[in-house]
């Protein structure tokens, strides 16, 4: 079931001037400065004289400049825009024993993926993330957020060479995940999002999603907002399935595809937080603060403000930098606004709220 911890007031910035909140945040990436992209062809060049401290020393000052750009837009959560990663995959199995690299894969068009082969039962040996968070928080003033690509992604995106099946490589990088949460929170973290993308591609696996969730929650403190992101799908092959698992909030991405999936989530009521993308990371056009406080209001006819965050619908990292800066700031800009008008009582939630046939309530 949803945790229903109560853990989100602890986001709610010092001297908010809205009674209501709406959390703030962003999904995890973020576009690379060109001199970081520039600093990995040096680093790969024998010739040249820049090494792998000076790539090192690139990757830090990059992901500095980025998670101020997060705090500078108004975020009430920031993360580091993800300066390290390359690929959401490919990142955590460099890091897991049992996996191995065979070379690039062609996954569509001329696009080609290193998946990852599970060539051996995979292990916990180092922390993964726990260095990034701690120096993100020691640059950050706003809390954040870590990113952690789910268990069954990781099981699904790679080729499986060591166990009878995918649900069973699942459930260990399940127990993996979980041991690398347990080390977040011990440095600090207490907003950690799961990313499972691969779930909208075989949604009838929504039951060995939930175990794995069960897996990585296990001992872990309530104070700790899980978050489970998942994009583009068919919602309603998840949905009301997904009030079973055991997260505090639900990040979807629906400004895409104009919300018409929105209604989905009305019947039976839907359980945790809603955390909904209300900026559209495929188009490079920056939507309107007036515009972006009517796809807030989508998110209200699901569940009351109290219950509602607001993010882009997935990663920014495909746009030009300054378009997803607008997008972020205008994003936030648009929550306060509707917060205040909360406030004052010139939104009627209860007549956005959608009744269980999907007409007006």
């Amino acid at each position: 079931m949803a945790r229903h911890a109560d853990n989100r007031e602890q986001f709610r910035p010092n001297g908010h001037d809205n009674d209501n909140f709406l959390l703030t945040t962003v999904v995890g990436s973020y576009p690379k400065p060109k001199w970081l992209n520039r600093s990995k062809e040096l680093a790969d060049d024998e010739s040249s004289k820049f090494d792998d401290d000076d790539l090192a020393e690139a990757y830090d000052d990059a992901a500095r400049v980025i998670t101020h750009e997060h705090e500078n837009s108004g975020l009430d959560t920031v993360v580091d825009g993800e300066m390290r990663r390359e690929e959401m995959v490919e990142y955590f199995a460099h890091r897991i024993p049992g996996y191995e690299f065979n070379g690039p894969v062609k996954v569509w068009g001329h696009n080609y993926f290193d998946k990852p082969s599970v060539a051996s039962e995979v292990e916990y040996d180092e922390p993964w993330l726990v260095d990034e968070f701690e120096f993100t928080s020691d640059v950050a003033e706003k809390p954040v957020k870590v990113p952690i690509t789910g268990p069954y992604t990781l099981a699904r995106w790679s080729f499986n060479e060591a166990y009878d099946t995918e649900e069973e490589l699942a459930y260990d990088l399940a127990d993996l995940v979980n041991t690398e949460v347990e080390k977040l929170v011990e440095a600090g973290a207490r907003y950690v999002q799961i990313d499972e993308p691969a779930l909208a591609t075989t949604p009838d696996d929504h039951a060995i999603v939930g175990e794995c969730l069960e897996r990585i929650v296990d001992g872990i403190d309530d104070e700790v907002r899980i978050g489970l992101h998942v994009c583009y799908g068919d919602y309603s092959r998840i949905y009301p399935e997904l009030n079973d698992y055991p997260i505090d909030e639900f990040d979807v991405e629906l400004c895409n595809g104009g919300y018409e999936q929105i209604d989905v989530f009305t019947d039976p009521e839907f359980e945790p937080d809603l955390a909904l993308g209300v900026v559209d990371v495929h188009t490079a056009e920056v939507e309107s603060v007036e515009e972006i406080k009517e796809n807030i209001k989508e998110g209200l006819k699901v569940v009351p403000p109290e219950k509602l965050t607001v993010s882009p619908d997935c990663g920014v990292k495909l746009l030009p930098r300054e378009v997803a800066y607008r997008k972020m700031e205008n994003m936030v800009t648009a929550a306060r606004e509707v917060e205040a008008e909360l406030d004052d009582g010139e939104i009627d939630v209860a007549g956005l709220r959608r009744s269980p046939a999907g007409s007006q309530a």
